[in-house]
């Protein structure tokens, strides 16, 4: 895999089938669907006040909620490039536009999110980086998260900071 910056694009080169399904799930990934947790660390409470969550309840999470699935329908857009013949163990390409920057951060974070809460990593987990193979589906979802957070370096090196900020 080959990662680089090329004009108004982030490219992902030489992406094998594995890794090319792995960038599909993305979308499906941000799902807090059937795990509270999931959903309670995306949308946390502001404060154990009863009002201000109702507050926020009301006016920041349909809001959020909207952010979100924008964002994570930008990114389902731009992974249509990887779809066509399935079986191909043919190396696949993903052009990600400049502008579509921050809502790939925002959804691989959703992502990541989600993942580790459905699994309930622990933070040693998270931060073991020279974990063992994958031997299972939480070992696949750890290696998702691992990779996710790769992406999201890559992103912001890439940009070196532009990322939400206004243009001169």
């Amino acid at each position: 895999m080959e990662i680089c910056r090329q004009d108004d694009a982030l490219q992902i080169s030489d992406l094998d089938p594995f890794l090319a399904e792995l960038l599909r799930q993305i979308p499906q990934s941000t799902s807090p669907d059937g795990a509270p947790a999931a959903e309670a660390r995306l949308f946390s409470r502001p404060s154990a006040e009863k009002e201000i969550c109702a507050e926020w309840k009301n006016y920041v999470e349909p809001e959020l909620r909207r952010l979100f699935r924008t964002a994570t329908e930008t990114v389902a857009a731009d992974l249509t490039q990887l779809n066509g013949n399935e079986k191909s163990l043919r190396n696949r390409t993903l052009r990600i536009p400049v502008e579509h920057a921050e809502a790939w951060l925002n959804t691989l974070n959703q992502a990541r999110l989600v993942i580790a809460a459905k699994y309930n990593f622990s933070e040693e987990e998270l931060n073991d980086h020279d974990r063992s193979p994958i031997g299972s589906r939480r070992d696949l979802g750890l290696f998702q998260v691992n990779f996710y957070g790769f992406l999201q370096e890559f992103i912001l090196r890439e940009l070196g900071g532009q990322v939400g900020s206004a243009p001169d």
